[in-house]
């Protein structure tokens, strides 16, 4: 079994659910007490946050960069960023390290391709709606043409994540909201529904819509426990 490089505490909602998909599939596959051969780099996420508010993607990157390095130079085989929106540099952490990184944007479309859907609904912070590293790497590899809520849509979804799913907030209240959300985008034709933020499942799951759901989280872990077990 290869050794997965988690860059994660973004926040640590999320990553707990990183820990225990990537253990609970191994188990599951291995038997036993087998486990997932696992190194974490996990953030003060207020740090990481604070450049987001501001813009100062430099400095992000750079620390996302240098996270990724002392992974691969504590013993990584590959490297996963535990959020959709720090995707937003994967090239360059790629660029930085001689392992692989698996994009959670691919390990989601292919997923979306094997049920055939077209126009999902992008669920997610308002860096990956509104900003095209996201949509146009669905777009531009995959053919998948993302769609995402109105303005208002897009305000409550990211303020929900960052104002209570980050800080472990879960509210019957924001659910119905995210599924009012939903239910108004159905009008644009959407086809499925993507939680593009990796706390999106935290809130909702596939038993409350009628259309397939793509939990970006559960996706990405499973992408990275098939290179591992490669």
């Amino acid at each position: 079994m290869k050794t997965i490089g988690l860059i994660g505490g973004m926040s640590w909602e999320s990553t707990v659910v990183y820990y225990q998909l990537l253990n609970r599939m191994a188990r599951e596959r291995l038997g036993g007490l087998h486990s997932a051969k696992l190194l974490l780099w996990s953030f003060d996420f207020a740090e990481i946050e604070a450049f987001q508010a501001v813009g100062n993607w430099p400095a992000a990157r750079e620390a996302m960069i240098k996270a990724a390095q002392n992974l691969e130079k504590g013993g990584a085989e590959c490297i996963i960023i535990c959020t959709n929106t720090m995707h937003k540099m994967a090239s360059d952490v790629q660029s930085a390290v001689s392992i692989p990184l698996i994009h959670i944007a691919d390990a989601t479309a292919a997923e979306i391709q094997e049920q055939d859907c077209k126009s999902p609904l992008l669920l997610a912070t308002r860096y990956t709606m509104e900003q095209d590293f996201y949509k146009g790497h669905l777009r531009d590899k995959h053919g998948i043409e993302a769609v995402v809520p109105d303005e208002n849509g897009r305000t409550i979804v990211h303020d929900i994540i960052y104002q209570e799913l980050c800080q472990g907030i879960i509210t019957q209240s924001s659910k119905q909201a995210y599924l009012g959300v939903v239910e108004e985008a159905k009008s644009t034709g959407i086809d499925g529904i993507i939680f593009g933020c990796t706390e999106v499942g935290l809130l909702i799951g596939q038993a409350d819509f009628d259309l397939p759901c793509f939990d970006t989280t559960e996706l990405h872990a499973k992408a990275a426990l098939d290179f591992a077990l490669s």
